[in-house]
């Protein structure tokens, strides 16, 4: 019944979410609409996931919905081969900490930040 699917965000500032996303996390951006001048849509991908970011305005326009970015109803999560070294460049770079590395169960090693609108973004990696 369904092919593919992808998450889509609302952003309040998506020049803001396309740097966090595509610069800081370093997906690969494979859309984006219009092609030209500030985007109301871009998309990235991270192996077989796919994330969209779309403005609120543009969720206004095309869906009428009011879009809110940044309630904690959900987390986006990304794997990385070291949550150490990936949380060192991401903070470096300014991305808001809410929580440092840390041990978890099943012998994860987790990080957590918030993206430019408050949403909350978690990096995983397995435990030396």
């Amino acid at each position: 019944m369904f092919s593919d699917g992808l998450v889509n965000l609302y952003t309040r500032d998506i020049e803001a979410g396309i740097r966090f996303y595509r610069e800081l996390l370093g997906l690969k951006e494979t859309f984006r609409t219009p092609k030209t001048g500030t985007p109301t849509h871009v998309e990235f991908k991270a192996g077989g996931f796919t994330l969209g970011l779309g403005t609120v305005e543009a969720a206004k326009q095309v869906h009428g919905v009011d879009a809110s970015p940044g309630s904690p109803g959900m987390a986006l999560v990304f794997w990385t081969e070291n949550v150490d070294r990936a949380f060192d460049r991401l903070r470096s770079a300014g991305a808001v900490v809410l929580q440092p590395p840390h041990d978890t169960g099943n012998n994860n090693r987790n990080a957590l930040f918030r993206d430019p609108d408050g949403n909350l973004v978690e990096i995983i990696s397995k435990r030396a």
